[in-house]
């Protein structure tokens, strides 16, 4: 039976897995743009770009989402439980205490976001303060606490930054298709025109599956995280019982901060006909599947 620890190993490694094969597929939709424009230049030119354009969205990550989520400070008597819940596991798990929101949303859910653990923030919405109990509300905060002790922020900023490059590349392969760049009169030529094509079609799509692929290893390294946090994994277990059976939507969700919560903020964790495509395209594993494993795991 696995234990937290392996549970944890397995998941880095699969994380940085993914990562690779990021850096796979831009090193050879590279090779194909360079062979079409006949200029290596412009790789770089698109990586520059890509770069500044994603670490400035990343340097002020935690203003966006908390103004995209309508988020304000928890005050110190209204949510006072909630805040010595951060505190004391902050304390546990050695790291400074992180900013407490709060979002005005009957919805059931939470987030974690910030650049480092000293400009971290934890935020939680009034649904899930209402649904559960204080254990339960431990298990939700320290798997927000795991994100920010495993720097997942910077896993994720990274990801988005090589998905907005494979974004770039196959949006200047269309570009040529359209204004007739590259060399069609030689074999070569036509070669890299038609993997130009292929390159249109598929790499944005990989990109965004490797990118939520990476969302759903996060969440499971997080809750092996949070639990070992709490030395009970029963009580995210049961809060993410709580949150998947709401199944309510959140009043501003947003694709773009999607990933950031721990249940899917468009709501439920239904399986229908055809889920296991759509599934390929959710960045939140089934959460039936989480409870699972954290019920598995040995203490």
């Amino acid at each position: 039976m696995a234990t937290i620890y392996t549970q944890q190993g397995k998941n880095i490694r699969k994380t940085w897995f993914l990562m690779m094969w990021f850096f796979v597929i831009i090193i050879a939709i590279g090779y194909v743009v360079s062979g079409i424009y006949g200029n290596p230049a412009i790789m770089y030119i698109a990586i520059i770009f890509s770069l500044l354009m994603n670490v400035g969205s990343y340097w002020y990550s935690d203003k966006l989402v908390l103004r995209m989520t309508g988020a304000v400070p928890a005050d110190p008597m209204q949510h006072r439980e909630l805040i010595n819940v951060v505190e004391n596991l902050s304390i546990t798990a050695g790291l400074p205490m992180p900013k407490v929101y709060v979002v005005n949303d009957p919805a059931p859910n939470a987030f974690a976001t910030g650049r480092n653990p000293e400009h971290a923030v934890v935020c939680a919405t009034s649904g899930l303060l209402a649904l559960l109990n204080r254990t339960e509300l431990e298990g939700v905060m320290a798997h927000e606490l795991a994100h920010v002790g495993n720097r997942d922020m910077l896993v994720s900023t990274v990801a988005v930054v090589l998905a907005g490059f494979v974004a770039i590349v196959a949006d200047m392969l269309m570009r040529s298709m359209l204004w007739g760049g590259g060399d069609r009169d030689n074999k070569a030529g036509v070669l890299f025109l038609i993997l130009g094509v292929v390159g249109i079609i598929l790499a944005p799509i990989a990109a965004q599956m490797i990118q939520l692929a990476i969302s759903r290893k996060r969440e499971y390294l997080a809750d092996a995280s949070g639990a070992l946090l709490t030395r009970y994994p029963e009580g995210l277990a049961s809060a993410l019982e709580k949150i998947a059976g709401s199944s309510q939507p959140m009043m501003r969700a947003n694709n773009a901060t999607a990933h950031l919560f721990i249940a899917d903020p468009f709501g439920g964790d239904k399986r229908s006909f055809g889920q296991k495509i759509s599934g390929l395209f959710q960045t939140h594993p089934p959460a039936a599947d989480r409870i699972r494993i954290l019920r598995e795991m040995d203490m």
